[in-house]
């Protein structure tokens, strides 16, 4: 029989219609997510099918969050989007003092089940998103505890985690990169990275939180790579197959929980780390996974680990300068030879 393939927006918007046909309780609401279905096209047609259930809504981050989090606790599971990452600075205290708090501070007595969805990234070489448009924020909620951090990579494990999420009672945020949205409909993307596309059941099926996947199997050094980065990571790694170099490449799949057990079973049997992520690299989320391995993996390391991350800059309009500040394969090689030399 043949694969069914997919794209990464396609298996996101068949979880969402498959689960809503499931459970009546689930809404989707944000901007521009219902008559135009979403601006990366990811709810497009869910709103024919389900009426008043997707809703777009005033262009007001902390009115969408604050919604999600009232109609969580009365009941709904709401499935709310920011059109943008760089925007959540519009809803923190929603984010951060409510959604991620109220479960503690009732003891346990009232559920959140919100999932929060959010396009983070550049979209470099399709389009330049400039300053306001193209960051990777992720980090911040690792430092938020309350709320788990989803961070799929592919179009398998998008829909197998958003549909996790949307079951749990816990809050979510739901980091999508922008330029997996894009693979279906750029084919010169698709042909730079064909691991874009991908192998999705039709049935619905959940993935865990906090385990990881090795989307490459190697002996020599250990790279741990999230959303976009993974992409990039495999190519790198394909070339440096061809100079005798062997890759293990972790995609974490969610930050929190993050799977340590199997970054660590990795990294003890490499002794070498590469760390990609293309948020800012100080204070970013290679930083707190290279801490964690510094702590718990120290005698196993024959080398100090390495971060390729984006520059501690804005992002720029200029295309040339935007793929210069987000990391590209070229980085992530010279990162990889200097570890492993």
């Amino acid at each position: 029989m043949e694969e069914r393939i997919l794209d990464f927006a396609e298996a996101l918007r068949e979880a969402l219609r498959q689960e809503m046909r499931r459970d009546e309780t689930i809404i989707v609401f944000g901007e521009d997510v219902g008559l135009m279905g979403g601006v990366f096209g990811c709810t497009k047609g869910l709103q024919e099918e389900f009426g008043d259930r997707v809703r777009d809504t005033p262009i007001s981050e902390a009115a969408i969050v604050g919604a999600a989090v009232g109609a969580a606790l009365t009941g709904m599971r709401p499935v709310a989007e920011i059109e943008f990452m760089d925007f959540v600075g519009c809803c923190m205290d929603q984010l951060f003092n409510q959604l991620a708090k109220v479960r503690y501070m009732f003891g346990g007595s009232m559920k959140v089940p919100a999932v929060i969805r959010t396009p983070c990234g550049s979209r470099y070489p399709v389009a330049c998103g400039a300053a306001h448009h193209s960051q990777s924020l992720e980090a911040w909620f690792m430092h938020t505890p309350g709320v788990k951090v989803a961070v799929p990579s592919t179009p398998y494990d998008v829909k197998g985690l958003l549909i996790t999420a949307i079951r749990g009672d816990d809050p979510v945020l739901f980091v999508e990169h922008k330029l997996l949205y894009y693979a279906r409909r750029i084919p010169r993307l698709r042909e730079s990275y064909p691991t874009l596309m991908g192998h999705v059941p039709e049935e619905p099926y959940t993935l865990p939180f906090g385990r990881a996947d090795v989307k490459r199997e190697g002996s020599d050094v250990t790279v741990i790579a999230t959303m976009m980065m993974v992409h990039k990571s495999l190519r790198a790694a394909e070339e440096l197959s061809k100079e005798g170099i062997s890759v293990e490449i972790i995609d974490p799949r969610t930050l929190v929980p993050f799977d340590k057990k199997t970054v660590l079973e990795s990294v003890k049997k490499t002794g070498k780390v590469v760390i990609v992520s293309e948020d800012s690299k100080t204070g970013g989320v290679a930083a707190e996974i290279s801490a964690m391995i510094m702590e718990e993996a120290f005698d196993y390391l024959d080398a100090p680990v390495k971060r390729v991350s984006a520059l501690d800059v804005p992002i720029p309009y200029s295309p040339i300068l935007e793929g210069t500040v987000i990391p590209q394969e070229p980085k992530i090689i010279e990162a990889i030879k200097e570890v492993v030399s």
